[in-house]
């Protein structure tokens, strides 16, 4: 065989590892050597058969008749041992074989050793080693190589924080991959660029490159993809999507002996679990992973998985004498591990078991007083002060440490608006809220502490900010973060210097976020006077969840008030029952059956919900902020609502920055005609009559970057399109165009959202039952549109355009929206349609 058949050959264990796979052991059958051997372990990696490839490389070593030839086995050992989770194996091959290599075997040997270093943590060193090799790659003929490098580079650089040079890196290395046809590491490259992406904080095009690499890898690299993926999407709010995925990837770790990321996958799912309300499921896979790090002798990371088993026994209800005593250990382990944050959250863990069990839990509390520092110090700082005054039977200085502590929180908000660094503080800032709300007795208390809670709930950023120096402050924060946590995982000392860091580069973003226009800062809680006099002859209906209970807070004529309505699982019974009588009916209003079911369920719920208000609130136009499932309550058919104006909005404070932050009144009309539906371009075709200068996209012009362009800047927008929600992944709803979806992410390029914007598409309006309101309709609003007209529900095609242009006539005659809407009879078809925002 000539040199460079053997190179075509190892060329083809990164190109195609199950071609390369056969012919090695095609070779050996042969009475094939070294190099077989080579490959076939190359290959068997990249396959996912990590021992056995292992097993190839030792049987090649010691066949290797000459130092130079057992250098190159080394080499290519480096590569295994590191997966393995081996890196001190690694790197002693790696002082063995440099000694002896020279030319392009040493480029490869440095790419390898970088990879083995940034696995190791020592990432300033894998940065150097790869960039002094970076040169002589780029003017040799290995592309192999030079991808493998560049992409170990591009790694590097991404998780030391420099996300500009990682994505550089990264590129070059995706463009070296594709010239050479080398398909594996191609995709392994753009696994990497979207992990900085992800990283970066731009949640959408990781996830496209995920799905763009994950055909074409096998093995190791695909479970490493699939861990990257639920990653992003546990950090962008999703862990009902990231499970599956983890699922998945544990599977093919587990049965392959990757032990490193077992084990840092049952931590990742342990986190989604949690995030999605599975305390029982959380704690299996904390308890799982905790035993994996234990084997492994990670310390640090066994005692990140205690934390969560903490929380999971927490959330799931258990309030004993054996949690209150490991509650107390566990915080002692992590406050001498590093993990001073999290042994706050320990701490302030055991004091509510202990107040639940009627002890003292004011010596618990004492350690937890930092006034300064990161966010999360300071928000545990008060939860801390909040307990140990209720304690005492301080209400007063309770409900007044929570109002601190949650003050925090909203001013960190921006700072804190990409869930990678905002995880820890959003948890402890809505234990926080919760404990607020069952301190609170006059209707004002309770009032001031859900809307700080909504605040700080709202939607998180799925792109770094358009403002550089606040991105870059953004991507430093997220770098620190990342390194205290891998320097604690160590076992290092974090030194106090870091917190400072981290603490003033908070600040800095909370500066540049203050210079942003009025319209494009987040919405802030309210204070009273200012809602009552936005109101006007208005009335303010708040829904809030205690506990198992629902309660209201209205404002009217300046006077505010508390109601309790009940249980919230007759409410949240009844709501289903409506919804699922309401899509029957947006198919056939000719079904008896589910014209009394909903007629019913309408009645039932209108006496839970709006008869305990009546008396105040009169005949007065509303403005109402539901909570949980109430968001995707089709409101319109409560019998107390028929033909009276009103506007949903996820909070007080959203529908005044709704009011006052609103898009340009004098912008133009867009009207848009989705593919599919029967009746759209009737539909758009009545509405041109009204609006004749209107931009009309329809057919192949109704393209999803197309229509998102034109509706910058306008002043009203309507769009028929067939609409899909995703439930647990509400930030993936999406509306159909001619050349495929328009997300929500993509409304969040848009500059200048339109100032009313009508949805005629199917459940387009619903959310998550979060109280961030999740979903199309909140996000633009959160944006800054002004008004969104949308369905909770299923429309029925054939019901809009008459329904739509009589509803537009009353806006053109110069009506808002929300009287417009309640001043048009409304058949069954659009049931779902609400308002909601300005109004």
């Amino acid at each position: 065989m000539t040199g460079s058949d053997e190179d075509e050959l190892l060329q083809l264990a990164a190109s195609d590892p199950a071609d390369a796979y056969a012919r090695a052991l095609a070779l050996l059958d042969e009475g094939g050597g070294v190099l077989a051997l080579r490959v076939a372990g190359l290959a068997a990696k990249e396959l996912g058969r990590l021992e056995e490839g292992l097993a190839f490389l030792h049987r090649a070593l010691e066949l290797a008749d000459d130092v130079y030839t057992a250098a190159q086995v080394r080499m290519n050992l480096v590569g295994l041992l590191t997966a393995r989770g081996d890196v001190a194996g690694a790197l002693a091959h790696v002082k063995e074989a440099e000694t002896v290599l020279d030319g392009p075997d040493a480029d490869r040997l440095a790419a390898n050793k970088a990879c083995a270093l940034a696995r190791a943590g020592r990432l300033d060193e894998a940065h150097d080693v790869a960039a002094q090799a970076l040169p002589r790659l780029r003017r040799g003929h290995d592309p192999a190589a030079l991808n493998g490098l560049l992409t170990n580079l591009g790694l590097a650089r991404a998780l030391r924080g420099d996300f500009a040079g990682a994505e550089s890196a990264l590129v070059e290395a995706v463009a070296v991959g594709e010239e050479a046809g080398l398909r594996h590491q191609t995709a392994m490259s753009k696994g990497n660029l979207g992990f900085a992406m992800a990283r970066r904080g731009h949640v959408p095009r990781a996830l496209r490159l995920y799905a763009e690499a994950e055909p074409h890898l096998t093995g190791e690299r695909l479970a490493q993809c699939w861990f990257d993926q639920a990653e992003t999407l546990i950090l962008a709010g999703l862990p009902d999507e990231a499970r599956p995925v983890l699922l998945a990837a544990l599977d093919a770790t587990t049965a392959n002996g990757y032990g490193c990321d077992v084990a840092d996958g049952f931590l990742l799912l342990a986190h989604a679990e949690l995030a999605a309300g599975n305390a029982e499921q959380c704690t299996e896979a904390a308890e799982r992973a905790r035993a994996a790090f234990a084997e492994q002798e990670r310390t640090g990371w066994m005692l990140l998985a205690e934390h969560v088993l903490l929380r999971a026994r927490w959330a799931s209800g258990e309030r004993s004498a054996v949690l209150l005593r490991s509650a107390v250990a566990t915080a002692e382990r992590l406050e001498s591990g590093g993990w001073a944050d999290a042994a706050d959250e320990a701490r302030i863990v055991a004091a509510r078991v202990a107040l639940s069990l009627g002890r003292p839990a004011g010596h618990l509390l004492s350690p937890v007083g930092r006034a300064s520092g990161p966010a999360s110090a300071q928000i545990a700082a008060w939860h801390a002060a909040a307990l140990e005054r209720s304690a005492r039977a301080d209400r007063k200085g309770a409900v007044a440490a929570v109002k601190l502590g949650l003050q925090v929180s909203e001013d960190h908000a921006e700072a804190l608006d990409a869930l990678d660094l905002r995880a820890r503080a959003s948890g402890l800032a809505t234990e926080l809220a919760e404990f607020g709300l069952g301190l609170a007795c006059s209707p004002r208390e309770l009032l001031a502490v859900e809307e700080r809670r909504r605040a700080i709930a709202r939607p998180a950023r799925v792109r770094p900010p358009k403002d550089p120096e606040r991105a870059a402050a953004l991507a430093a924060l997220r770098a620190l973060s990342v390194e205290r946590t891998a320097g604690t995982a160590r076992g290092g000392a974090v030194p106090p210097v870091l917190s400072r860091e981290m603490a003033d580069l908070e600040a800095k973003v909370r500066a540049r976020t203050r210079r942003r226009p009025a319209g494009a800062c987040p919405p802030r809680s309210a204070g009273l006077a200012e809602i009552a006099a936005a109101l006007g002859d208005r009335a303010l209906v708040e829904m809030i969840a205690i506990g198992p209970d629902l309660h209201a807070v209205t404002l009217a004529d300046g006077l505010l008030r508390r109601h309790r309505l009940g249980a919230r699982d007759a409410t949240a019974r009844e709501t289903r029952l409506l919804r699922y009588a309401v899509r029957r009916l947006a198919g056939d209003d000719g079904d008896g059956q589910a014209l009394t079911a909903l007629a019913d369920a309408a009645e039932r719920l209108d006496g839970h919900l709006l008869a305990p208000l009546r008396a105040d609130l009169g005949g007065r136009e509303l403005v109402i902020a539901p909570t949980g499932a109430l968001h995707g309550l089709p409101w319109a058919v409560l019998p107390s609502l028929a033909g009276r104006p009103f506007t949903i909005v996820p909070s007080a404070g959203a529908w005044l920055h709704a009011r006052d932050h609103s898009g340009p009144a004098d912008g133009h009309t867009v009207l848009v005609a989705g593919p599919g539906l029967r009746h759209a371009g009737r539909e758009i075709d009545a509405l041109r009559r009204l609006h004749p200068d209107a931009v009309v996209l329809d057919g192949d012009d109704a393209r999803a970057e197309t229509v998102r362009d034109a509706l910058d800047g306008a002043s009203l927008a309507h769009i028929a399109a067939h609409g899909e929600f995703r439930q647990g992944n509400a930030l993936f709803s999406r509306l159909r165009l001619a050349d495929g979806p328009l997300t929500v992410h993509d409304l969040d390029e848009l500059t200048v959202p339109p100032r009313v914007i009508v949805l005629s598409a199917c459940d387009i309006g619903r959310a998550d039952e979060g109280d961030a309101v999740l979903g199309m309709a909140g996000v633009l609003l959160a944006l800054g549109a002004a008004t969104v007209i949308a369905s909770v529900a299923p429309v029925r095609d054939a019901a809009t355009p008459e329904f739509m242009s009589a509803f537009h006539a009353r806006l053109a005659a110069g009506q808002s929206p929300s009287r417009a809407l309640a001043a048009v009879a409304r058949p069954l078809g659009v049931a779902g349609l609400l308002c909601m925002g300005a109004g």
